[in-house]
């Protein structure tokens, strides 16, 4: 297959600019002015804010350029809009190599922290192409394409700024690698959920203030986790094993996360969970939610009630990077498009070993460590990250479910 010539940099061309109120038809209007003249577009943009439109079509010049402008002026005139021709040469400079999306979320976003970001962008050398909304509620999210930048410079430039401005800023590479993310793997306490199981159960057999502190260490990455998860565990000795039925049914999802698995799950994403919790729980949260892998470590339980150990292999730190590899080989998704989402310190290799690695409300060690952040509480902004914009979601749930 052959493509086109690059366009001649002499060959005379027009850009035609209607601003103006939005409404059917202006479009139209004016590219059946152009279409009787045999003319090529070369490069057309629309965007519509609060009803304002503003068009840009950039075409070959006719001869009779200046009749042209007569027949536009004329069409302005009388739709009541701003129709500006400008002549010049050849096509838009081409974009600087170096394509980055910057994903911009706030709560709210104000005019500072969006123009310090800017602005930052702008001292690095880098240009913005184009920037769009992915979100207004519950968050405002932007999103930012950028050429001729870094991306591995201009994260650490801009996680900085969104330190000091209170925003979540994502830079990742562009281009259809972005959108090849295809498999999700997520941990599950104080992630996929609210809270720590293992101190829901705690709380049953009166050990609660106990194991959350050692819950929290291990967190910090103050504690080796194995050690850690065995200490905690062993004050459950006892526990009726009707205890994980009563947390399962107490257990309160992440705000969003249903969103964020209904939608990935639609346009074809594969969802796995990976858990230092119990499989006892997230088995029954995969079947709840549809999610295709699941792995977490395994309570024994004797003559109904649990006995203060684990049966088989620790899920820590290692053994969720290692799960993570497993689920992507069975989905036969390279790692290079894979997206891990945590918060703890037993997620950091599982971070480090995913295309994209997430931290979620997560401890600074791991906010310092993953590809980028998310702050606010809702699990669903993830998709924003994902070059999904909440009015596709909605988009999408609507046609799911017709009046």
């Amino acid at each position: 297959m052959t493509g086109q010539a690059e366009f001649p940099i002499d060959r005379p061309t027009l850009l035609v600019t209607l601003t103006g109120t939005d409404r059917p038809g202006l479009t139209s209007a004016v590219l059946s002015i152009l279409a009787g003249r045999g003319l090529e577009v070369i490069d057309a943009e629309q965007v519509v804010l609060r009803g304002r439109l503003v068009l840009g079509v950039l075409l070959t010049a006719p001869r009779d350029h200046k009749e042209l402008k007569k027949d536009l002026k004329a069409l302005a005139e009388g739709l009541d809009v701003e129709i500006d021709v400008k002549k010049g040469f050849g096509d838009n400079e081409p974009r600087r190599k170096g394509r980055t999306q910057v994903t911009v979320i706030g709560s709210p976003l104000t005019a500072k922290g969006f123009g310090a970001i800017a602005g930052r962008i702008a001292d690095t050398g880098a240009n913005i192409d184009r920037i769009s909304r992915m979100a207004r509620y519950p968050v405002t999210a932007m999103e930012i394409a950028v050429s001729g930048a870094d991306p591995d410079s201009l994260r650490a430039v801009l996680a900085l700024e969104g330190v000091k401005q209170g925003l979540d800023v994502a830079v990742q590479a562009g281009g259809l690698y972005r959108r090849a993310k295809r498999l999700i793997v997520m941990d599950v306490d104080s992630t996929l959920i609210q809270g720590e199981v293992i101190e829901m159960l705690a709380e049953r057999a009166g050990r609660l203030e106990e194991v959350a502190a050692v819950t929290e260490q291990a967190m910090r990455g103050e504690l080796d986790f194995a050690d850690s998860l065995r200490h905690r565990v062993a004050a459950l000795e006892g526990l009726s094993a009707s205890a994980l039925d009563d947390v399962h049914r107490a257990i309160e999802l992440a705000p969003g996360a249903r969103t964020l698995v209904r939608t990935l799950k639609r346009l074809g994403y594969q969802f796995a969970i990976v858990s230092g919790g119990f499989s006892q729980i997230t088995d029954k949260l995969a079947a709840d939610l549809g999610i295709d892998y699941a792995a977490a470590n395994v309570l024994e339980i004797v003559d109904g009630k649990l006995t203060g150990k684990v049966v088989g292999d620790i899920v820590d730190r290692a053994g969720k990077a290692t799960a993570l590899r497993r689920f992507a080989e069975s989905s036969g998704t390279p790692l290079s498009q894979t997206v891990a989402i945590g918060d703890g310190a037993n997620d950091l290799d599982m971070l480090a070993a995913a295309g994209l690695g997430i931290a979620f409300n997560a401890k600074p060690v791991v906010r310092a460590a993953a590809d980028t952040h998310v702050s606010v509480p809702y699990l669903d902004t993830i998709l924003y990250l994902l070059g999904i914009s909440r009015e596709e979601v909605e988009a999408a749930d609507a046609a799911s479910n017709p009046s």
